[in-house]
């Protein structure tokens, strides 16, 4: 569905940029036109100066960190191509570009390869087109990866983990019983906690069925951003919300220890940044990058990278295993 949606508002906006170069061009006026055409077009850009403004005071407040303007400046800028190549290509348009890479066994009577999986779980008003350059790469380096669209897009946040086991099951058996990485982007680490309360603690624990979980600008403890929308699952993520309250009661005290969490005092959509981190996790800052940079950002694949060639698919792991810098927010 948010591919459709996403369609339509891309045709929106370049409807009424087109229609307002027309108009002010019959006027005498196109300089006018093209001027208030961008404005509409780039939409995305415009509408995030708030959100960046925001943040900056909350981060500032006891409870935070404050960027420097220059961070900001930066961030908002690195963010502009990276809205618009998601917002405007690879969601409305690309979404399918690149196909499940789940290997097939050789004969009915031997197993797939062992070799570490990835799952890729995106966030709010996003699809599986997010990860479009991740999953060209570790298509190209021979991993096993399985992309979600997280259905129904305005739901709660419980409804996608019967979705995350089902696909970690046929990423898990595709990759010759290696447990997966997941890494996922905002909301979507909020997924994957639900997942781990409602299927992480029966026979077979979560953290053997897991290797690791990369998260990466997921609001584990809420962000005042979500108060913007009135979808149940932005419900859900709202700064200090009884359902945050309630998964983190209901989880394993050491589960943090599971986590590396990507965060950055510059992200537009979670603040305050602390609550990017969830508790005993790694926590890894991201320097003036904004929420759709931190899924852009070289360093988060190459970490990802690093970690499935740092022991033999299936080989037991600790969280000491992946060797990344943390700071503390």
């Amino acid at each position: 569905m948010n591919a459709w949606i996403q369609r339509l508002q891309f045709l929106l906006r370049l409807s009424v940029g087109l229609g307002l170069v027309a108009y002010f061009g019959q006027q005498g006026r196109p300089g006018l036109g093209v001027a208030l055409a961008l404005l509409a077009v780039f939409a995305h850009a415009w509408a995030s100066l708030p959100l960046f403004a925001a943040l900056a005071w909350v981060n500032r407040q006891p409870h935070g960190h404050g960027p420097g303007a220059w961070a900001l400046l930066q961030a908002w800028w690195r963010e502009l191509p990276a809205l618009e190549r998601v917002f405007s290509w690879r969601q409305p348009f690309a979404a399918q570009a690149f196909a499940q890479n789940l290997p097939l066994a050789a004969s009915s009577d031997q197993p797939p390869p062992r070799r570490t999986g990835v799952l890729l779980v995106h966030g709010f008003c996003c699809n599986r087109g997010l990860w479009n350059g991740w999953m060209q790469r570790l298509q190209a380096d021979g991993h096993p990866y399985l992309a979600l669209t997280l259905e129904p897009a305005f739901g709660s946040i419980d409804a996608y983990a019967d979705a995350i086991e089902t696909a970690l099951r046929e990423l898990t058996q595709a990759s010759g019983g290696a447990p997966p990485v997941i890494v996922a982007h905002s909301m979507g680490g909020l997924a994957v906690r639900a997942w781990w309360r409602r299927h992480g603690s029966g026979a077979v624990p979560g953290a053997t069925r897991v290797r690791r979980v990369l998260t990466l600008g997921t609001p584990h403890a809420g962000t005042w951003s979500a108060y913007m929308a009135a979808a149940r699952n932005a419900h859900e993520m709202r700064y200090g919300s009884p359902w945050l309250a309630q998964l983190a009661a209901q989880e394993p005290a050491d589960l943090g220890a599971q986590f590396d969490c990507y965060f950055s005092h510059c992200d537009q959509i979670v603040f305050p940044s602390s609550s990017a981190v969830l508790p005993g996790s790694h926590a890894i800052e991201m320097t003036a990058v904004g929420h759709l940079g931190l899924v852009f950002a070289p360093r988060v694949l190459a970490d990802l990278l690093q970690l499935l060639g740092q022991a033999p698919a299936g080989a037991a792991t600790t969280p000491a295993a992946h060797t990344a810098p943390t700071k503390k927010p």
